[in-house]
């Protein structure tokens, strides 16, 4: 392990970039659908050492300061090793560029490799500040800790922000080890995972203290474990009467055949599919009481085609209401008579009434809206300014008849930690009953993409402390408790329906009631540790 340790450090040129890449990449395994948690301890273990060897490097000029050589290989470093875990985490984003492979093939590039060399940024970053706060010893641990929860925090709020696979997430996809989020949170997480996988780089130090950060590490690790077990163990999770939920799965693809003219065929594939919830006649399940439809699932406005509502409504018995995703026009034109395009989530009751709306707030860059749209133009780069949609203006709850208040999540919205409920109810009004989250994966086909986007909601579950339900049209479509368990599941690429009971909610988490603070206490108390054994105050 000394001689592994020595040629990292001492590694120059390409060869250490290919080493930092590699370790990054071996991150991604720590990733849903694997789980692989010794993966992100390579990552980790290597990221100490890189930057033991730039500590190295740092040799001081006549004036005393240290080189600029340093902090550029630290920047260096960094960035080739978050680009590693970002294309193997992420690769399965060119999928979407080959749905539409004659308009957008072109540009599969930008999704695979430009979008991870962004990212990466971030980690380069997180390598620097790690680097000013380096010390000899376990000490080191936590500044890396410490100086990559920063980057990531920061990614997953700068520019819109792209928490994308926090490295938090290498116990938040894992149920045991999960169960701490509902303390602290996602960024709450992120230190413990950081200095835990990156423990056992100190076995390297040589004398009696290189096995404490390895053993400290263990014992933080069994004792997270240990409070996962016991919660789970004793979280028993009733359910909410008199609901029935059925979650329509119609793995509609999203290409040529995802058009106006096919619209009528598109709703009675929904329609039919939906019908044994809903028809005595076929299965007679008579009591489900909610019916719920992915995102964006037809290609028409649905609050302006009143022959569509009207067929929904038909369908639909007195007592059941369907939920489904649309995109909707804006009630006024602009000067120049066009209307803003919203993608909602919209409540419809029997007669095909729209009880309820709610639209997207968190739109995902270059898929809904064009970030620096003037510059993409002037590069000529117009293809992608054809699906432009206008944020909603607050996340707020929306009402449905027979359900608990509920907190809408459409696609990605539910990768944002602290931020997939109204703050409102902490301040005393009400509380959502439920997560509800629907979302089209379809555009990233049999890839982890899917997998990882299920693992990220399922942590807003058990941070937040309430019940999830997910409906994708592809897949995964999964009704999962206030713990994170999946009572619940259609697995990836089928069709069919799921139904489902809604599990309780919990009594307000630590976490929903101080999504900010007790995130920011985590890192503080990192940062002070670090501080102290730098500084040995």
């Amino acid at each position: 392990m000394q001689a592994y340790a020595q040629k990292i450090m001492l590694s120059d040129g390409w060869s250490r970039r290919l080493i930092a890449f590699v370790a990054g990449a071996a991150g991604a395994l720590a990733m849903a659908p694997l789980f692989f948690l010794p993966g992100l301890v390579v990552t980790m273990v290597v990221a100490v050492w890189l930057l033991d060897g730039a500590a190295q490097s740092m040799l001081s000029d006549p004036t005393g300061l240290p080189s600029r050589g340093g902090w550029r290989m630290a920047f260096a470093d960094g960035w080739w090793l978050g680009f590693g875990y970002f294309v193997a985490g992420l690769w399965w984003l060119g999928a979407a560029f080959l749905v539409q492979a004659a308009q957008f093939a072109w540009a599969l590039p930008l999704g695979v490799l430009a979008l991870p060399a962004g990212l990466a940024l971030f980690t380069g970053f997180g390598f620097v500040v790690a680097r000013a706060l380096w010390m000899p010893g376990a000490g080191r641990i936590l500044a890396l800790a410490t100086a990559l929860t920063l980057s990531e925090w920061l990614r997953g709020h700068l520019f819109s922000g792209f928490p994308w696979n926090d490295f938090g997430m290498g116990f938040g996809g894992i149920l045991l080890l999960a169960q701490p989020a509902a303390l602290f949170g996602l960024y709450g997480l992120t230190p413990l995972v950081v200095a835990i996988c990156a423990s056992p780089a100190t076995l390297v130090d040589g004398g009696k203290r290189a096995r404490l950060a390895p053993l400290v590490g263990l014992a933080a690790l069994v004792i997270i474990a240990g409070f996962g077990a016991l919660r789970l163990n004793f979280g028993h999770v009733g359910h909410v009467a008199h609901v029935r939920l059925r979650l329509v799965q119609p793995n509609q693809p999203n290409d040529a055949s995802f058009s106006a003219e096919n619209g009528n065929k598109i709703l009675s594939d929904y329609l039919k599919l939906s019908d044994e919830a809903i028809s005595p006649g076929h299965s007679g399940l008579v009591d489900e009481t909610h019916v719920i439809w992915p995102e964006s699932p037809f290609p028409f406005i649905l609050s302006r085609d009143a022959p569509a509502l009207s067929r929904i409504g038909a369908t639909l018995p007195i007592g059941t209401t369907l939920i489904t995703g649309a995109a909707r026009l804006g009630a006024t034109a602009d000067h120049a008579g066009r209307h803003a395009v919203y993608n909602s989530m919209q409540v419809i009751g029997h007669g095909g009434t729209i009880l309820g709306t709610y639209d997207k707030v968190h739109l995902v860059p270059f898929g809904e809206y064009l970030p620096f749209a003037w510059l993409i133009r002037h590069l000529g780069l117009r293809q992608f300014a054809h699906s432009s949609f206008t944020p909603g203006h607050s996340h707020a709850l929306l009402h449905v008849p027979g359900l608990p208040p509920v907190a809408p999540l459409i696609c990605y919205e539910a990768i944002f930690s602290g931020a997939v409920t109204p703050a409102e109810f902490r301040s005393g009004e009400p509380r959502p009953g439920l997560l509800l989250n629907i979302t089209d994966d379809s555009w990233f086909g049999q890839t982890p993409g899917p997998a990882q986007h299920l693992a990220q909601a399922r942590l807003r579950a058990i941070e937040e402390g309430l019940p999830l339900v997910r409906d994708a049209d592809s897949g995964i479509s999964a009704v999962v408790d206030p713990y994170g368990r999946i009572m619940a599941e259609l697995p990836l690429g089928e069709q069919g329906v799921l139904d489902a009971r809604l599990p309780m909610a919990l009594p307000t988490t630590p976490f929903s009631r101080f999504p900010v603070s007790l995130s920011l206490t985590v890192w503080i108390i990192s940062l002070f540790s670090t501080l102290l054994w730098r500084f040995r105050i």
